[in-house]
């Protein structure tokens, strides 16, 4: 970024993403550089070619609003990409006022009352640069990324986790960039700016190239197509909202359509985690360098570990596409049950760890009288109900008359 030249790098990078054939011109011969020439951009807003190269090398800052509109019709920029360009050709401001203080950004009181009392509704409050400021439990339960700190877009480029949670990965990643860019205007040289794009700029080839492309956005709300470990696939609609007499911050509010299969699942996330669940491992944030893995998930408290029903063990990780629940399949039972505060019955099928089960037992159990040859078996394998008694220090039933052998056992043990 070179914020000397906002403008000329602006209209040099949309002037290339506009088709000669775009504007009504020929697009044969050999063309040295994408999209326009600056001849032609200056033709077809009646300018002189010296005039335009003035302006994207950065030597008149102080073209009219005639000019900049003529260029924008001929880049063919949208209304926000055109306002976009206006402010970067706005008189020079005081370096005071282009680098202004940093000053505290507090989340007034009632606003974060008012996120905890949208119990069925995730929401967060941003700032112009994407970091979290303050989050609901529901919104955490979304992503652990929704925490005071973090900075979204940060996240949302450099978390895995993160990338596998949003279906809508490359529109998100695009609008957010562009979103970015519209919002800060021309205060490119703004130190918080310079950091977050610097590191992104290195460490993530997609940023780079969304940021080089100068698209602009306004702030509006979208839909967002999310795979949550817990739930599934559901969609949630997103709104913004600027908070007055703050410093740009911003509320973003999440819902589901109104009785539609997302509002259930939302519920359904709701649910669990009052109940305790998270699926979300505690180091789970934008730096990672790793996908949680279903143990991961398990030991988080999301799911048991079903090793002791011959299932996947809880070190092995699934395949993206089996984490994943179609929109319209029903959530696991384990997650209804934990929803609703119904015990799970799976232990209740096991056999205890310490114990063994025996034949004979199962068919007295059921009211099935043992057969002959299993009293056989078991008596090589299971102590005779005497030796339990005298283990114990029980008396002999005064019902039951003693046999020989037991007798002679007795008399061993005095």
């Amino acid at each position: 970024m070179d914020s000397k030249n906002a403008l000329g790098e602006f209209l040099r990078a949309r002037r290339e993403r506009v088709r000669p054939e775009d504007v009504g011109l020929s697009g044969g011969g050999l063309r040295r550089v994408p999209g326009l020439r600056r001849e032609e951009v200056a033709l077809l807003a009646g300018i002189s070619s010296d005039y335009y190269l003035r302006l994207e090398q950065g030597r008149d800052r102080n073209p009219s609003v005639q000019v900049l509109e003529a260029l924008a019709r001929v880049l063919r920029l949208d209304a926000s990409a055109t306002a976009h360009l206006l402010s970067l050709a706005q008189p020079e401001r005081p370096a005071v006022s282009r680098r202004r203080a940093r000053r505290p950004e507090a989340v007034p009181v009632s606003v974060r009352e008012l996120l905890d009392t949208w119990s069925g509704h995730p929401a967060y409050v941003q700032n112009r640069f994407t970091d979290c400021l303050a989050a609901n439990a529901l919104c955490r339960a979304l992503s652990p990324n929704y925490t005071p700190g973090v900075n979204l877009l940060r996240a949302v480029f450099l978390d895995p986790a993160e990338r596998e949670l949003r279906r809508d990965w490359e529109e998100l990643t695009a609008e957010g960039v562009a979103t970015l860019r519209g919002h800060i205007g021309p205060d490119v040289d703004e130190p918080r700016l310079v950091e977050l794009v610097g590191e992104l700029s290195v460490r993530s080839d997609r940023f780079r190239l969304l940021w080089s492309r100068h698209e602009v956005r306004p702030m509006l709300g979208r839909t967002s197509l999310l795979s949550h470990p817990l739930v599934g696939d559901f969609e949630l609609r997103s709104n913004k909202f600027e908070i007055p007499g703050t410093n740009s911050l911003s509320v973003v509010v999440f819902h589901a359509v109104p009785g539609s299969r997302s509002a259930e699942l939302l519920g359904l996330l709701g649910s669990l985690t009052a109940s305790g669940a998270t699926p979300w491992r505690e180091d789970s944030r934008a730096a990672s360098d790793e996908t949680p893995s279903a143990g991961n998930l398990r030991a988080a408290g999301a799911e048991p570990s079903h090793r002791g029903d011959g299932r996947t063990a809880p070190d092995e990780t699934s395949r993206p596409d089996d984490r994943r629940t179609a929109s319209n399949e029903t959530p696991s039972e384990e997650n209804l049950r934990m929803a609703s505060g119904e015990p799970s019955h799976r232990d209740d099928r096991r056999t205890a760890p310490d114990e063994t089960s025996r034949p004979d037992d199962r068919r007295t159990a059921s009211g099935e009288a043992p057969r002959q040859g299993d009293r056989h078996t078991a008596s090589d394998k299971t102590p005779r109900r005497s030796d339990a008694r005298a283990a114990s220090g029980e008396a002999p039933s005064q019902g039951t008359p003693l046999g020989r052998d037991e007798i002679a056992r007795l008399d061993e043990d005095r």
